[in-house]
């Protein structure tokens, strides 16, 4: 009988402690999901906003523990195959990658995953996307990230 009530007790302390870390990381993941709303509320409210002569970023979309940057490009007569390729040849991947790691260090250091979705003005189709995470960040730049 003693044994039975030492095993309750020993079974009744571990499930407690992993009822506490749960606790804990929902915690954190509840504080992550009012982050992200707040900021993409506060942050659209000044939208849109040039970037450059053919982009613009024209809103920012919460989901769950990520914000994506919706940015908007004007290509003129170009079509939107020429884009891409034109993108590719110019290996802007990493650079506007770097962008995100540097720009959102302090979202994705906290869990919160950054997305750049970049469209065409004219056809609303998707030209690229980027997605930025800790670990994604920590490959490109370095331990030091």
């Amino acid at each position: 009988m003693v044994k039975l009530i030492l095993l309750l007790l020993a079974l009744s302390a571990f499930d407690t402690s992993l009822f506490a870390k749960k606790t804990q990381a929902e915690k954190v993941k509840m504080q992550n999901l009012e982050v992200v709303r707040m900021a993409a509320k506060e942050m659209t409210s000044k939208l849109p906003q040039k970037v450059d002569t053919y982009t613009q970023l024209v809103t920012i979309e919460p989901k769950d523990e990520s914000l994506t940057y919706i940015f908007e490009i004007n290509t003129g007569a170009k079509s939107d195959a020429a884009i891409i390729r034109e993108a590719g040849k110019r290996k802007m991947d990493e650079r506007i990658m770097r962008g995100i790691c540097s720009s959102s260090k302090r979202f994705i250091e906290n869990g919160i995953a950054i997305s750049y979705l970049y469209k065409s003005a004219a056809s609303k189709k998707q030209l690229f996307r980027y997605d930025a995470n800790e670990t994604r960040c920590r490959d490109l730049i370095g331990p030091a990230y």
